[in-house]
């Protein structure tokens, strides 16, 4: 009876879209989009155009039947999967998730070319059950996995992914968790993006509120896209194909757009509720596009490109509209993979090549050389790009993939089908090789001779109804993918929804002359009566009622109830903090209006938020951010919360320097409106959340009250009570402490005033009583405590950073700034320099990076393992906003950078440890050693620009390159530090431009402890390559010992200096550090020497073929 139902809804549904195709053909408007002027092709019944429809008919009903019979015949009975291959008369054993969208999409695609006539036999509604019952079944699978859902939102496991297999018939998992490559993201990305597509056309797809949860659930599964190392689409992780995963952009890609895609989306259509609408987080979707924008071109650190990145950038998931990027991307896919039959997935891929051992699951060491130019061409990528130029009007475009296309298709009696790939036959390996494209490639069985391959048939059916003018793009694309967000309809005005609004060029959605609105808050009355004084107007929480003022960890516990659902198991919205987009929403909870302040107002125990420069610089980054980023229709709202505490110290007159930037409309270039809040909400974004209003209890929120000090309030500046000064800093001697037993300490530290004193005291009794030993009431870990608000206040940041230290502090926010690092192709180091360092090659959790902090820097310099949490948050903004400042840096050692700005402070002469320094000066030095000016580089000594660069790692543009080139003609490799970076395999895994090599390079580069004899062997690098390049006869015969180069050079220098000056022989290099590279009697010329030298001592040879050809 319920099915009787659905169907009679609709066939009504298609009876109303037939009713209404007269004013479609006259340019109908959905919330101001004019449909019909973007090519609805609706062919009327009248007489005149009988014939027309006639034959539209008719090759609509030949694509039916050759739907039928290239596709849905392998579409199981019960749960409506398909497998991968579809074998005609056998029974299919596994059906794979992305497979599966894809024929359904193509069901779905003739059923949207079938509303175009009237007489369509049934097979408009037929044929959209089809794409129903397959996207029903996923949906059956994944749910019954909801559990793995659950853990994979706290732990991004592959043992916790939704699987991609599944049994056809009964939807069981066929593989374990560790027997198949399950953690690909794209895949349900790939999901929600075709979900949100079928139920904007109209169909039915989710029935119940349970289901709703779970896709909400599926939503959270994916918005960590962006730091989730994964397998990929090709279900094989790195290209070496040894069960590793690392970071793909084409599933960062496909995952943003899914959140685009289905944000503010009910899930019921037409008919649905508040309840069925799904919600997603902003900050996360700015993350994940973010960085799928600093990847690209690229896919991965061991991909350089990957044909994947079609189907991303282009259709289906229309990842990205900055056209520059776009273009980019898409080109170095054709100029790298693009052959003759189709494209090469990745370069060096082995599947399916004749040479590959097909027995093995993963491949061994070097072996990915053996396909190096012989990888199999694959011509569903050619129907990618066909789409693609379908949907941008580009006739050539059309007319060259249409053309390659014919060359590639397989006439049978079945039809034209589409090989899955093209091989290179054995007999014609070594002749590709020797002759690159002169090798015949086969056609794969499957898609010729034996079975149909059903994902790229189905999008090549796709096609050919895009190619015939059946189908038209508006109809692949209901939601407008393809368009920018400022020209696609807006799904639902009650919740927020990108920018529909247009400002000159067609991907930018944020407008230039965003103002963005400011709302002050003053946490009490008599603060707000003396900023008055000065002019500055604020509100009191109590003067904006019935307005509330939340904090931003009520609003991620609000959202906390977001999918949940016991009868899954399903937790809701993992407890992680809100960013500064969702923050700037206005919020209707429960009938009650919300403002949130941002995480920065927040008081939380981290020492940094007692420094209001650093404080008032993260404001403005904020700010800064905000008017970059706001994607959203409506202006941000601004929340800034200020506190007595603010307002004490010397730092005022800077807090009230920003008050006053505030007032005149420009916050360093960046445009402010502040104003009272009951005004400000009529032109603010809004959000409504309305999956609270079934909450029993919905005063379980507690907004952020106005502080009560009675009668007494400040007239001035001089009510406030000020920090006094302290005279005592007296430092005790820590020898003399140890012997001491813990009841002198005790008396010690009462009647110690310095807190320096007072901080030495408490650590030595931390070490031998530990944090729980109690004297006078009070323990330990609270007097620590109370010492880090007492040095706080008196800006003794040393003593500070120490006790934070002791009380293993982490600051919020470290695990994202980690990952903003990483994604930009760079390797993180934590440890203290000259000791053991871990590096940090793949996002970790707020857990593992503090153990890994405090267990690599406690041991040998207490503060740097707060310090160095400092630099990663600053490091983490910056290289977002700054990434060409790391030019050259591929890996950041931490460790290294705090050397590098100690050395920065020797140089000024400075007697000032850098740890006794306020964050926000530690931030400004950090930036200045990062972004040195030209005249002040210039005024360094040689030996300090090898320093600064040494203790940065900092290298040339093509230093990698240059490394790769020695390493080709030397068969014993390159040996530094004792590290020996052999030839092979190195040669064979991994190609010159490739990221892992470089980090290699780096690995081998680390076991030097002087950042100034680091520098000096990077120079001494690029005089070999330039030696090599000039001389291309010349071959290394033995492994290249860069040290003993640089020896021989130093023992050459002190020869001369001996000579000439006078100079005593000493081993101390610094001298030599010190001299200037390209000059008379410079190190350059040294090292010229001694590479010569060892040319003269057989080291290296000459190749007598090449001499012979060059004569």
């Amino acid at each position: 009876m319920f099915y009787a139902r659905q169907l009679s809804r609709q066939l009504s549904r298609d009876t109303e879209r037939r009713k209404s195709t007269d004013s479609f053909s006259r340019g109908s408007v959905i919330d101001g989009l004019p449909l019909g002027k973007v090519g609805d092709n609706r062919v009327s019944t009248g007489d005149a155009e009988g014939g027309a429809e006639k034959d539209l008919k008719k090759e609509l009903d030949n694509q039916y039947t050759t739907l039928k019979r290239h596709i849905l015949q392998f579409q199981s009975v019960t749960l409506g999967l398909f497998p991968r291959i579809g074998y005609a008369n056998e029974q299919p054993v596994e059906a794979h998730v992305r497979d599966s969208i894809y024929c359904a999409t193509a069901a779905w695609a003739l059923s949207q070319a079938y509303r175009r006539i009237d007489n369509d036999q049934g097979r408009t509604h037929e044929l959209a059950q089809v794409a129903v019952k397959t996207m029903r079944g996923i949906l059956y699978c994944w749910i019954r996995q909801a559990d793995k859902v659950e853990k994979f939102k706290e732990n991004q496991s592959a043992s916790h992914a939704l699987h991609s297999v599944f049994d056809p018939h009964t939807g069981d998992p066929l593989y374990k968790d560790d027997e198949f490559e399950h953690l690909q993201i794209d895949v349900v990305g790939l999901y929600l993006i075709m979900l949100v597509q079928m139920i904007t056309s109209g169909l039915q797809i989710i029935y119940t509120t349970d289901e709703v949860n779970f896709v909400q659930n599926l939503v959270f599964y994916v918005e960590r896209a962006y730091r989730t190392p994964d397998y990929g689409m090709w279900e094989r992780g790195s290209k070496y194909n040894n069960g590793s995963t690392e970071v793909h952009a084409s599933s960062i890609g496909i995952a943003k757009a899914a959140l685009e895609a289905i944000n503010g989306v009910n899930l019921f259509g037409d008919q649905g509720a508040s309840w069925s609408v799904i919600f997603v987080d902003i900050d996360a979707h700015n993350r994940n596009r973010t960085i799928f924008e600093s990847i690209l071109p690229r896919e991965s650190n061991s991909k350089n490109t990957d044909a994947s990145l079609l189907a991303t950038v282009g259709w289906p998931a229309f990842g990205i509209h900055e056209e520059p990027i776009r273009s980019r991307t898409i080109d170095k896919v054709k100029r790298k993979l693009r052959g003759p039959r189709g494209f090469k997935r990745f370069i060096r891929d082995g599947y399916k090549t004749v040479v590959e051992d097909n027995k093995r699951k993963y491949y061994k060491p070097a072996e990915i050389k053996n396909f190096d130019g012989i990888e199999c061409e694959w011509p569903m990528f050619y129907v990618y790009m066909l789409i693609d130029c379908i949907f941008l009007g580009d006739k050539e475009g059309i007319a060259t993939y249409s053309k390659l296309l014919d060359n590639v298709m397989t006439r049978s009696n079945e039809g034209l089908l589409l090989p899955q790939y093209f091989f290179i036959p054995a007999d014609q390996i070594d002749r590709e090789r020797s002759r690159p494209g002169s090798a015949d490639r086969i056609p794969s069985d499957v898609g010729s001779t034996k079975g149909i391959f059903l994902w790229g048939q189905s999008v090549y059916f796709i096609s050919q109804l895009l190619v015939k003018d059946l189908l038209n793009v508006n109809d692949l694309d209901p939601i407008r993918r393809h368009l920018p967000a400022s020209e696609r309809p807006k799904v639902n005005s009650r919740y927020s929804s990108f920018q529909r609004a247009h400002f000159g060029k067609e991907s930018e959605i944020t407008p230039p002359d965003l103002v963005l609105q400011v709302v002050l808050i003053a946490e009490s009355s008599r603060l707000q009566q003396l900023l008055a004084t000065y002019g500055i107007q604020t509100q009191t929480p109590h003067q904006v009622e019935p307005i509330q003022i939340w904090s931003p960890k009520e609003l991620s516990r609000a959202y906390e109830y977001l999918g949940i659902n016991k009868k899954l198991g399903l937790t809701g919205r993992p407890k992680r903090p809100f960013g500064v987009l969702s923050t700037s929403k206005i919020y209707r909870v429960c009938g009650a209006t919300v403002l949130c302040y941002p995480l920065l107002f927040e008081v939380v125990d981290f020492y940094m938020a007692q420094d209001i420069s650093i404080v008032i610089d993260d404001l403005k980054n904020d700010l800064a951010f905000l008017s970059k980023c706001w994607k959203l229709a409506g202006r941000p709202t601004f929340c800034m919360l200020i506190r007595e505490n603010n307002i004490r110290g010397k730092n005022f007159s800077e807090f009230l320097e920003l008050l006053a930037q505030f007032k005149s409309g420009d916050v360093d270039g960046i445009r402010v409106r502040v104003g009272r809040l009951q005004t400000l909400i009529s032109s603010a974004c809004i959000e409504h959340l309305d999956f609270l209003t079934t909450l029993p209890d919905q005063s379980i929120f507690q907004p952020f009250q106005e502080s009560n000090h009675g009668r007494f309030s400040f007239k001035s500046l001089t009510d406030i009570p000020t920090v006094l000064e302290l005279a005592d800093d007296t430092v005790l001697n820590e020898q003399e402490l140890k012997v001491k037993a813990t009841w002198d300490l005790i008396q010690m530290f009462k009647g110690a005033e310095s807190l320096t004193a007072q901080n030495q005291i408490l650590k030595l009794l931390l070490y031998r009583e530990g944090p729980n030993y109690h004297f006078e009431g009070v323990p330990l870990s609270r007097r620590l405590e109370q010492l880090v608000a007492k040095a706080g206040l008196h800006k003794r940041w040393e003593v500070v950073r120490c006790c934070s230290s002791l009380l293993g502090k982490l600051v919020d926010s470290l695990a994202p700034s980690i990952t903003s690092i990483l994604v930009r192709g760079k390797h993180l180091t934590v440890g203290v320099f000259g000791h053991e360092e871990e590096v940090l090659d793949k996002p970790v959790s707020p857990n593992e990076i503090k153990n890994i902090l405090y267990s690599k820097c406690m041991a040998h310099d207490t503060c740097q393992a707060v310090l160095q949490q400092e630099l990663i948050l600053a490091i983490g903004k910056h290289i977002a906003t700054s990434p060409d400042a790391y030019d050259g840096i591929l890996k950041i050692r931490i460790g290294w950078f705090v050397r590098a700005m100690e050395m920065e402070l020797e140089q000024e002469d400075e007697h000032v440890k850098i740890e006794s320094l306020s964050p926000y000066q530690v931030k400004q030095l950090l930036l200045s050693i990062l972004v040195h000016r030209s005249d002040e580089y210039d005024l360094r000594t040689p030996l300090q620009r090898r320093q600064l660069d040494g203790a940065l790692s900092r290298v040339p543009k093509d230093f990698y390159e240059r490394v790769w080139e020695i390493l080709e003609r030397t068969p014993g490799g390159i040996k530094v530090a004792g590290y020996l970076l052999p030839q092979q395999p190195t040669l064979s895994d991994m190609t010159m431009q490739e990221l892992n090599f470089s980090l290699l390079v780096e690995q081998m580069l680390s076991k030097i402890v002087d950042p100034a004899y680091r520098q000096l062997m990077v120079e001494a690098f690029m005089v070999v390559s330039t030696i090599l390049r000039r001389n291309p006869e010349l071959v290394f015969h033995q492994s290249v010992n860069m040290d003993r180069a640089i020896q021989d050079a130093f023992e050459e220098f002190q020869k001369d200096r001996s000579r000439l000056d006078g100079h005593e022989k000493q081993d101390d290099m610094r001298c030599f550090f010190n001299t200037m590279p390209n000059v008379k009697h410079g190190t350059t010329s040294y090292i010229i020497k001694a590479v010569v030298k060892n040319l003269l001592d057989g080291d290296i040879k000459v190749s007598m073929e090449d001499m012979c050809c060059i004569s």
